[in-house]
């Protein structure tokens, strides 16, 4: 379907901006500008109220505890955010773990793993399971009963299926929004929307160059040095069986949108129940467009929803 008008709306503004792309600046600047976009705009007025919000140190990281309205038990929602693992934090993140929190009626717990090229890969896989496993051992006093969810958009996707597979005896459910699956493969949707849909291709080789440790301008897997076989960068590749039933979120112009849809194919063949929607109009990162997009804000409140449905029925 044609693209929604609140998204091409937003889309022309981003391109009006007297500011470069951001595959051609530094990481700090990409950061600073991903906060403009996101912790920037939110108000005391359009802030998603919750029950409580706590900050605190899960694994050595510093993470936010987001608890509804109520006295529980809930289920317990490990929250890590999207960003190419090189943007985003706790602050970028703060609304949709708030929707989800609200909407969902999960305890959610938010994690700040390390961002490359800092700190590059396996680290923010290393940081997701030593949370996601602190959270299981601590769900007592999280949520108060026994369903431990990870989810996350983007590279928190990636970050939260990896974790899914590793962690396959402890984790109840999985939440993938456009979820980065197969950093090494290629798929007819890398060209379709390689431009002009707010994530391109260009930024997605600057990403994975900074993670995986390229340059920024070739394919992963055009490193020689690289495992292009890794489960912990491409998940899509691992073996599926047994792992927590899914929730798998793409979008019509997005170039993640065909190894998401794979991925659900692939849970759904290892015997997996998955719950999957695309969202025609609509483009990577539309969980942070609402306040310019009616469709955005609905495919997200549909989002919740399914995640409600999920972690109350695991």
């Amino acid at each position: 379907m044609p693209l929604d008008p609140g998204t091409a709306a937003l889309l022309q503004l981003i391109d009006a901006a007297p500011y470069p792309p951001m595959h051609e600046g530094t990481p700090e600047t990409a950061r600073k500008a991903f906060r403009a976009m996101t912790t920037d705009l939110v108000t005391d007025e359009t802030r998603i109220p919750v029950g409580s919000v706590e900050d605190l140190e899960v694994a050595g990281r510093p993470a936010r505890l987001y608890r509804p309205e109520g006295d529980g038990p809930f289920p317990t929602l490990v929250y890590v955010h999207g960003g190419g693992f090189v943007i985003g934090d706790l602050d970028t993140h703060d609304q949709t773990c708030r929707s989800l929190c609200s909407g969902a009626e999960t305890v959610v717990l938010s994690l700040d793993y390390r961002l490359a090229p800092e700190a590059a890969f396996p680290a923010a896989v290393e940081d997701t399971l030593a949370a996601v496993t602190w959270a299981a051992d601590h769900l007592a006093d999280l949520g108060g009963n026994d369903v431990l969810a990870v989810g996350g958009d983007s590279a928190g996707g990636n970050l939260s299926a990896v974790a899914a597979q590793a962690l396959r005896d402890r984790v109840s459910a999985q939440v993938l929004i456009y979820p980065a699956t197969h950093m090494t493969g290629d798929y007819p949707s890398r060209t379709e929307n390689a431009e002009g849909y707010f994530l391109d291709m260009a930024t997605m080789l600057w990403f994975s160059g900074h993670y995986l440790g390229t340059d920024g301008t070739e394919s992963p897997a055009a490193v020689d040095e690289l495992d292009l076989d890794d489960i912990r960068h491409s998940p899509l590749l691992g073996d599926l069986a047994g792992v927590a039933p899914a929730i798998v979120v793409t979008a019509e112009y997005d170039p993640l949108r065909d190894e998401g849809e794979a991925f659900a194919d692939a849970l759904e063949k290892a015997g997996v129940a998955v719950d999957r929607a695309r969202y025609d109009g609509l483009v990577h990162g539309f969980i942070d467009m609402g306040p310019m997009s009616p469709a955005a804000a609905d495919a997200l409140a549909d989002v919740v929803a399914r995640t409600k449905r999920l972690l109350h029925s695991s």
